[in-house]
């Protein structure tokens, strides 16, 4: 089963097996790390906002326009900035490492 590694804002990492399929939101969830996704995974925010390590940006598919706009809006946009929701873990994503940002903006609530 694949692994990926997720970073905390502070710095601490935690390393995950992985089922094929499911998303880093759906993964940090089933997981218990800190990653929102006020809108379950339907692109409607960018609260499940991740730092790729660039060593894995290029091998993921490219973000939709619809990806593109809502992490516009995210807290600590990065050029390896993606949405959580959009990355499915596949076999060959076996390693992925992602950074939480240290915050986000979520545009659901208030």
């Amino acid at each position: 089963m694949p692994h990926m590694t997720f970073v905390t804002p502070q710095g601490e990492r935690i390393t995950v097996e992985v089922p094929v399929g499911l998303s880093v939101l759906e993964i940090a969830h089933q997981n218990n790390i800190d990653l929102e996704g006020a809108c379950e995974g339907s692109l409607a925010c960018s609260t499940c906002h991740v730092i790729v390590d660039s060593e894995w940006y290029d091998t993921l598919p490219d973000a939709q326009e619809e990806e593109e706009d809502m992490l516009d809006l995210a807290f600590g946009l990065t050029h390896t900035s993606r949405l959580g929701c959009q990355i499915i873990m596949k076999e060959e994503l076996d390693g992925l490492v992602v950074t939480l940002p240290p915050a986000t903006r979520n545009m659901m609530s208030g």
